[in-house]
């Protein structure tokens, strides 16, 4: 994860945290890959107050959320004991938002706090509960990759100043494609290998109907969503989009 400006809320602040929770949680998983729109559809998942907050509790990274228990596993272990519950929203449901390559990288640095967090998601066997999050658009999806990658701006809080556009590289984009070609295939080895069919939501229709995509959710959850328990979360605005349609329009010639 990149580095977030100081001033910008990220929701991982204890701020955002409901009160623990006492009792079992019912937990999901929102399985997806890098720039699938994850982060907006997590917070308007959150933002129900009945759908948990589904963000990545797992990402332990130098950068990330969570750097400062980077290469601690026990204080890992316990700071994820105290986030499942304060972030089961008051009716019990709680979520995690991940990516496969987070999954591996904590398969290598804390292995028992990723075996007990599986145990916990997928207690249930094929009846657990799996959103998965895919973008129609592959190329586009591609596009979006490489081009962070190479801008390092992942956020549109980072589109400030005078960054020059990424040079078009078909390379980098080829590469993104297999990138994520190959943990989209991670996510349908685990369904095999469980018995799992996921709920798949498609980034384009969250785009079209945020609402609908949310009560998608809530039905396949078996959750009766409450508008008085909404809650207040920070905004997540979509990066500007010239950008992307320009290595679009010279991918297509």
């Amino acid at each position: 994860m990149p580095t977030i400006p100081d001033h910008v809320l990220t929701g991982y602040e204890p701020q955002f945290d409901w009160l623990a929770h006492q009792s079992p949680p019912r937990p999901y998983l929102l399985a997806t890959v890098p720039r699938s729109g994850s982060t907006y559809f997590s917070h308007l998942l959150w933002r129900t107050g009945c759908l948990g907050a589904p963000l990545e509790y797992l990402n332990f990274e130098a950068t990330g959320p969570f750097g400062h228990v980077h290469g601690r596993p026990r204080d890992q272990i316990e700071l994820w004991d105290r986030i499942v519950r304060t972030r089961t929203s008051p009716n019990g449901i709680f979520g995690l938002k991940a990516f496969p390559l987070q999954m591996e990288v904590l398969a290598a640095a804390n292995p028992a706090l990723l075996s007990g967090a599986m145990r916990f998601l997928l207690a249930a066997g094929p009846a657990s509960k799996v959103v998965q999050l895919r973008r129609r658009d592959t190329e586009a999806h591609a596009i979006s990759l490489a081009r962070a990658s190479l801008s390092g701006i992942w956020r549109q809080e980072q589109e400030t100043g005078a960054r020059a556009e990424p040079e078009f590289s078909p390379a980098m984009v080829e590469r993104a494609s297999r990138e994520l070609a190959m943990q989209e295939k991670a996510w349908e080895q685990m369904y095999g290998e469980m018995g799992i069919a996921p709920l798949v939501v498609w980034y384009e229709d969250v785009l079209d109907d945020p609402a609908a995509a949310v009560a998608l959710v809530a039905d396949y959850l078996d959750v009766t969503l409450d508008p008085d328990a909404r809650v207040d979360v920070p905004e997540i605005r979509r990066q500007s989009q010239d950008g992307a349609r320009a290595w679009k329009r010279q991918m297509q010639g």
